[in-house]
């Protein structure tokens, strides 16, 4: 194997074992800063060894083992926590270098513990939101600060600052590594669901820049919330989380044309929706009727669903949609929900009913700026022959979204109205 090849199955491994690796020197050295760098540091002997040696039969034992070594060179460096000090040593006396391979790996318990342990701290209320996502995003979706940049348009610099900040913040405030008390536990998956989902909702609709979607951000939000599942299973709501990306992922095939124009959902070759994925939102879905709890995401979950059963536009049951989209705004009341209603409402009983809904939220102070309001208005405009007021609610949105592909095809919606096309 060359070297550029070994690199980038060494890329691959990091992928797939950081999150761990990170987790279990976060339970031995209690700071997440630190249990970072200790990674990384296995990580940059891996890249010098492993082209020479090959990669190891067990290369995240290795990169353990490894990480574990420059802990206890770390407590003997300085000076700190000799009980931690005596503790590694007697758990690595018996290891020698020429061995790492066979490194015995921790039980399957102990490393789902430490994972959970390590959600929980990323998405700890302390942080900010901004922060939360870009810690998940590094610790446990194994994102380099460049790649968190450029999925969310920022300057890089801006990433690295939010990440050190949260590290420290974490720090300095002696954030216990541990699963929060059951009394906490339901807030605090409540955020470790929402970071997922913003990251998700990031890939899936991108809210600015050349490319309207995001593949990538919405595979490591999937594997996140995979993850998650494993380490929560009676969790309903994560379930229906897992749920509703995997639907929503089912059509990324179809969701623009070669040249990555948007195409609405009913307009889409539903022959192209991936059905495995599919499948699989369906039977997370199925999990969380057996736990019996519905919350916002089993309900969005069950929307999604409604889609992905139909197999044409037509056959769409758009009466159950917009009965779940009640439930959903009695559980969260929220304007983007309601605008959401509006257009099941209108598929359902008509543009009328549709467009009465949405001029009833005009004066929401959330929407003001939301690009999705005139673009709504302007398609029930259009469907009641209103052409020139269409026209102008599509050129409002066009204006309003920063997305480049959402604004041209805005804006051709706009030309097609100004001609009566639509």
């Amino acid at each position: 194997m060359s070297t550029i090849e070994t690199h980038g199955a060494i890329e691959g491994v990091w992928r797939i074992e950081s999150a761990r690796l990170i987790a279990g020197l976060a339970r031995i050295v209690r700071d997440v800063g630190i249990a970072e760098e200790l990674a990384q540091d296995a990580l940059v002997i891996a890249l010098e060894k492993w082209p020479e040696s090959g990669i190891p039969d067990n290369p995240g034992a290795w990169l353990m083992a490894t990480a574990k070594h420059r802990a206890l060179d770390h407590f003997r460096r300085n000076k700190l926590l000799e009980r931690k000090h005596e503790e590694l040593g007697r758990e690595l006396k018996s290891q020698q270098e020429s061995a790492l391979a066979n490194f015995e790996i921790p039980e399957n318990r102990e490393i789902e513990d430490d994972l959970l342990r390590l959600v929980f701290i990323s998405c700890h209320p302390i942080l900010s939101t901004d922060a939360r996502v870009a810690l998940t995003l590094r610790l446990l979706g194994g994102l380099t600060t460049a790649e968190i940049a450029r999925a969310y348009l920022l300057p890089e610099p801006t990433i690295a600052q939010r990440i050190v900040r949260a590290k420290r913040t974490l720090s300095e405030a002696h954030v216990p590594f541990e699963v929060p008390a059951e009394n906490e536990r339901a807030a605090r998956l409540s955020s470790v669901i929402e970071v997922i989902y913003l990251i998700f909702n990031e890939g899936y609709t991108a809210t600015a820049g050349s490319d309207w979607m995001r593949p990538a951000l919405c595979s490591d939000a999937v594997r996140l919330g995979r993850m998650l599942a494993e380490l929560a299973p009676k969790e309903a709501e994560v379930h229906g989380l897992v749920a509703l990306m995997e639907i929503q992922s089912s059509r990324f095939g179809a969701r623009t044309t070669p040249s990555g124009e948007p195409i609405l959902l009913l307009d889409q070759n539903r022959a192209l929706w991936d059905h495995l994925l599919i499948r699989r939102g369906l039977a997370a879905l199925a999990r969380t009727q057996q736990l019996g709890a519905v919350g916002p995401y089993v309900l969005q979950a069950a929307i999604a669903a409604c889609h992905a059963q139909a197999h044409t536009a037509e056959e769409t049951d758009w009466a159950q949609i917009a009965d779940l989209y009640s439930q959903l705004a009695a559980l969260l009341p929220s304007p983007i929900v309601q605008l959401n209603r509006a257009v099941a409402v209108s598929m359902a009983h008509g543009p009328s009913a549709g467009l009465a809904m949405v001029d009833a939220l005009s004066a929401e102070p959330a929407l003001k700026n939301y690009h999705l309001l005139p673009a709504v208005r302007g398609d029930f405009l259009a469907k009641l022959g209103r052409f020139a007021e269409a026209r102008d609610e599509f050129a409002r949105g066009a204006a309003l979204t920063q997305n480049a592909h959402e604004r041209e095809f805005l804006f051709e919606r706009a030309r097609k109205a100004d001609s009566g096309q639509l």
